[in-house]
């Protein structure tokens, strides 16, 4: 335990911390910037006196419920959370499952990418964000529920709709193949998270396919850079087939393209008007 550094850690992060930020009125008579010292332990669940002598570089080592408390009083972000269990000499617990927050500039690229099909995915493959054109070309996600969105559970378990799994994709079988590697890759970086053992057993218990891949303990393949959908609307739409990683947040961007000027581009285009409504659902 580095007390030195634990104490300047922890008035760092305190002092940029204003009463606004956590719902407490400003005062007139605050001489330091940030919160009191008092302010952050009863933030944090602990005595003033406790967190004054962590400050003051003369506590005990805290145990890992203090530290919890401390980095969600100090609205500390994942790498700060795991430096302040560095410098308290207790390594950081696993977290407790896949961040599903979607940053909002992440949010806003979507909806600034009107040509080309955008989502987010976490590490279960569950979508997270989508475009517009995403739920036209794919299905729309906002009609679903929540276990509905996941990508893994879609193509080992259905339903797949006029005989087409996975939105009729020429790579499903491939994709199938990715799904189970990632997901694998994803047990290991969340050991025990319900999310994801849960996931794990209802796909062992729903599908062979998925049980003979996940017996082979593979965790990387080459990605896919084309792909073509079979939409029931517009036909047959070739697209490139680009993830860009949010490594903060265990997440990627998922962009569909078309090569411009194609039949597979007019198709998108005509899919941005049509959107997610159905040609032949009754008026």
């Amino acid at each position: 335990m580095d007390r030195r550094e634990l104490a300047a850690f922890l008035r760092s992060r305190r002092e940029r911390i204003s009463p606004a930020d956590v719902g407490l009125p400003a005062g007139t008579r605050r001489r330091t910037p940030g919160l009191r010292r008092e302010e952050a332990a009863q933030l944090a669940f602990i005595s003033t006196e406790y967190y004054t002598r962590l400050e003051q570089a003369r506590g005990p080592r805290p145990s890992r419920e203090v530290l919890a408390g401390l980095a969600r009083a100090l609205r500390l972000s994942d790498a700060e959370r795991a430096h302040l269990h560095h410098l308290a000499g207790a390594p950081a617990a696993p977290p407790p499952g896949p961040p599903r927050e979607v940053r909002q500039s992440i949010l806003d690229l979507l909806r600034r990418l009107p040509q080309s099909a955008a989502f987010v995915t976490s590490a279960t493959l569950e979508v997270l964000a989508w475009n517009e054109l995403a739920a036209a070309l794919m299905e729309d996600f906002s009609a679903l529920p929540r276990r509905d969105r996941n990508l893994v559970r879609r193509v080992f378990l259905g339903p797949h709709q006029g005989g087409r799994r996975l939105y009729g994709v020429s790579d499903a079988d491939a994709f199938a193949r990715h799904a189970a590697r990632r997901l694998r890759a994803a047990a290991a970086r969340y050991p025990g998270a319900p999310e994801v053992t849960g996931l794990v057993d209802e796909l062992l218990a729903g599908s062979p396919e998925f049980a003979r891949l996940w017996a082979s303990h593979e965790v990387e393949g080459p990605p896919t850079l084309c792909k073509t959908f079979r939409h029931p609307m517009v036909g047959p739409v070739t697209v490139s087939c680009d993830a860009l990683d949010i490594a903060d947040r265990d997440q990627q961007v998922v962009i569909y393209t078309a090569v411009p000027g194609s039949p597979s581009e007019e198709a998108l285009r005509l899919l941005s008007v049509i959107g997610t409504q159905r040609m032949d659902a009754p008026r």
